[in-house]
């Protein structure tokens, strides 16, 4: 078959491209080999996107396969890099494997930080390990081709002594034999959450799988016993005992340029081998490590019945916060000793990063580069439409306050929450409710908000919230 052939039978295909998405397949594989199959390949990549990224960001680790698999076919090596950059890191074995497959298949150059575990190339190319290419992008991964990686000593804090699943059945306050049906996948009955969506403030939802009641007892428990006990990174200011949004902000105060880099599918990236590993590396035994990991992870059960191996951290759990933050010392450490050597400052609030320059910096893009390429190593991803470059003649936020002076509230916020107490006080509480299911919580909250940014303005709308609600 010709181009032409091939543009004529691929063109009804393309009108439903989803439901016609084998034999779409099917028709390139088979015509690879044609000079012109790259316009065949563009006409297919047009329209197919948003589809293949919709199945690479799939929780059945089956879609993301399928996916990956098609990333040779239907994409140029660029938007394939593109992707193919965090696939080769993903939880799922054989998604990770078709990944560096498609790599190879398609002998990507792109530069990456290389891996500093093989000493470099003396004949550099695309595939040679340890240098500028992407076998960096394989860093913090198990060694897969020979020699041992270094034993990482023990991380210092009070820890209690556990030995077997038994002593952490002890410590947490549960039976041992409890223990396989906190562990249970999914969110039917007998299983250890419950699965809810809440909005986004940017629009679509967020699925939030929270704890019942007796596993939320025992990762308390794993939070007050073992995870506070274990060293932040200075950088890390979210869920950090003594540390805030204000303390986060206050060291960006001032500067001539403030950048902000999100992290995408922050909790859902850090998955159970990743949280073993945690344990681990702070000498507890295999068997400790899977039970602790097993308990502050969860499993996704699908439609099928299929479960969703490995699992990942829960929006909701109250160990969740904790564990990424004692995840992330690496990339943070990393993070600030490049942020240092450009003259920045680092801080982290949760998947919100914050880097911000005295001084304009000569080189931002090649800066931000490093950034990405340290966040893909350390097997994160940056949600790059939320990337902020806030100059000096503009407003510079971080975690929602303003710092270009100083740390503030910005002043149409606290104009809005002046106006609806005026409001309160002339019509009624209940008529600035405006759907707010617990209003007078809000308000509380709000003004304890304010105080701890503006402590006398806060400690004011305080009295006057009180007085509104008769309290």
């Amino acid at each position: 078959m010709d181009l032409v052939g091939l543009l004529l039978e691929l063109k009804p295909l393309m009108a439903d491209p989803e439901a016609n998405f084998k034999r779409i397949t099917a028709l390139l594989e088979q015509h690879q080999n044609l000079a012109e199959y790259e316009v065949a390949r563009f006409y297919v990549s047009r329209q197919w996107l948003a589809p293949v990224g919709r199945m690479l960001r799939s929780v059945d680790p089956r879609e993301r396969h399928q996916g990956t698999q098609q990333i040779p076919l239907l994409f140029a090596r660029a938007t394939a890099s593109a992707q193919l950059r965090r696939l080769v890191k993903d939880p799922d074995k054989q998604v990770a494997g078709a990944a560096r497959a498609a790599v190879h298949k398609l002998g990507l150059a792109d530069v990456a930080p290389p891996d500093r575990r093989f000493k470099p190339p003396r004949h550099p190319t695309p595939q040679s390990r340890g240098g500028w290419n992407p076998t960096g992008w394989n860093f913090g991964l198990p060694m897969r081709w020979g020699g041992r990686p270094k034993k990482q000593p023990p991380l210092k804090g009070k820890l209690p002594k556990l030995s077997t699943r038994k002593d952490v059945a002890e410590l947490v306050g549960v039976q041992e034999e409890e223990l396989a049906a906190l562990m249970r996948p999914g969110t039917e009955a007998g299983s250890g959450y419950v699965e809810f969506e809440v909005p986004k403030r940017s629009g679509g939802v967020r699925r939030i799988s929270a704890p019942r009641a007796k596993l939320k007892e025992v990762q308390r428990a794993i939070l007050e016993k073992i995870l506070e006990q274990m060293p932040t990174h200075d950088a890390a200011h979210g869920f950090v005992k003594g540390r805030s949004t204000v303390s986060n902000a206050e060291p960006h105060t001032g500067a001539t340029v403030v950048v902000r880099v999100d992290l995408e599918d922050f909790f859902p990236t850090v998955h159970y081998r990743r949280v073993k590993g945690l344990f681990q590396a702070h000498g507890y035994g295999d068997e400790v490590a899977r039970t602790l990991a097993g308990l502050s992870t969860h499993r996704p059960k699908l439609p099928d019945g299929t479960v969703v191996w490995p699992g990942a951290l829960p929006q909701g759990a109250p160990t969740s916060p904790a564990i990424a933050n004692l995840v992330c010392r690496r990339m943070d450490a990393r993070l600030t000793a490049l942020a240092k050597k450009a003259g920045a400052t680092y801080t982290r609030y949760a998947d919100d990063l914050s880097f911000s320059f005295e001084k304009p910096p000569e080189k931002l893009g090649r800066f931000l580069w490093w950034v990405n390429a340290i966040l893909q190593q350390e097997g994160f991803l940056e949600n790059a439409p939320k990337r902020r470059v806030m100059r000096k003649n503009s407003r510079q936020r971080v975690t929602g306050l303003t710092v270009n002076e100083q740390v503030s509230i910005p002043r149409e916020e606290r104009r809005r929450f002046k106006a609806i107490l005026n409001n309160c006080r002339k019509h009624g509480v209940e008529s600035q409710s405006r759907g707010r299911k617990d209003f007078s919580g809000w308000l509380r909250g709000y003004a304890a908000y304010v105080k701890m940014v503006h402590p006398e303005l806060g400690e004011r709308w305080q009295r006057e919230v009180k007085e509104l609600l008769g309290e």
